[in-house]
């Protein structure tokens, strides 16, 4: 199986930064072998000296990350499966909260479930006016019981509790910098991309000992997630398997 039906996931060191790119050709979906390498990753450059900072992106145009992969998501068979299946994203949003180093977004299109979750985690987060975002959980039968402690941190729970009760409607890139989701948005990827540029010129050459602290600063209240993540990925896990589920799966995917 090749890098078109398999996906893909990158990291190069570019001007000190650690740039992880991922693909998949289901709208950058995330399979649990991509959230394995992901997570790998993150925890490999974050003890590397040479890498500041880290920058999460993905390949294409059209969509930042569609989330959990519903095909894998289909072939589960019981329930200790499921919760691990949801442990992938519970184990990428720890990985980033307990890396030393910043992790920075960009988002270049729509945002979907699990990709409205990664841009939650990471600290500081870039994106276009493409990216609309959008919580889809409960009309499949479950819910984001996993990234909800991310977005929430970010947004509020009021904000959080609009997209999950509107898992059909698209909000806008503008919505979500309003409620802090995003940090900046910008008309197009050449101005996102210049700016990041930009940004990042600048990070790399502040202290590293003073982001290391400012890290641990902003996710101060959250060294409990280890555990209250692996109970929402239960949570997802059991609902998951449910006839409810499976039943609009079936219809999601014809």
């Amino acid at each position: 199986m090749d890098k078109t039906q398999q996906g893909s996931v990158n990291l190069e060191l570019h001007n000190g930064i650690g740039v992880l790119t991922f693909f998949h050709p289901t709208h950058n979906a995330l399979p649990s072998h991509l959230l394995s390498k992901m997570i790998a990753f993150i925890q490999d450059a974050g003890e590397r000296e040479a890498v500041k900072a880290i920058l999460i992106k993905s390949e294409g145009n059209r969509t930042f990350c569609a989330g959990a992969s519903l095909d894998e998501l289909l072939q589960l068979e019981n329930e200790m499966q499921a919760t691990q299946f949801f442990m992938g994203f519970a184990d990428l949003i720890n990985a980033i909260r307990q890396c030393p180093k910043l992790v920075l977004g960009r988002v270049q299109g729509k945002a979907i479930g699990g990709g409205v979750g990664l841009a939650a985690a990471v600290d500081y987060c870039f994106a276009t006016q493409y990216a609309s975002v959008r919580l889809s959980e409960l009309s499949i039968g479950f819910g984001p019981f996993v990234i909800e402690p991310a977005v929430s941190r970010k947004i509020g729970v009021a904000a959080t509790a609009h997209l999950t009760l509107n898992p059909t409607e698209w909000q806008t890139a503008q919505w979500a910098k309003e409620r802090n989701l995003f940090a900046e948005v910008f008309k197009d990827v050449q101005q996102m991309d210049d700016y990041i540029v930009h940004f990042t010129k600048s990070l790399v050459e502040y202290s590293p000992e003073a982001m290391r602290a400012i890290k641990q600063v902003l996710w101060t209240g959250t060294s409990h997630w280890n555990e209250l993540l692996a109970e929402r990925a239960a949570i997802s896990g059991k609902l998951a398997i449910s006839d409810f589920t499976r039943r609009k799966l079936a219809q999601f995917k014809q």
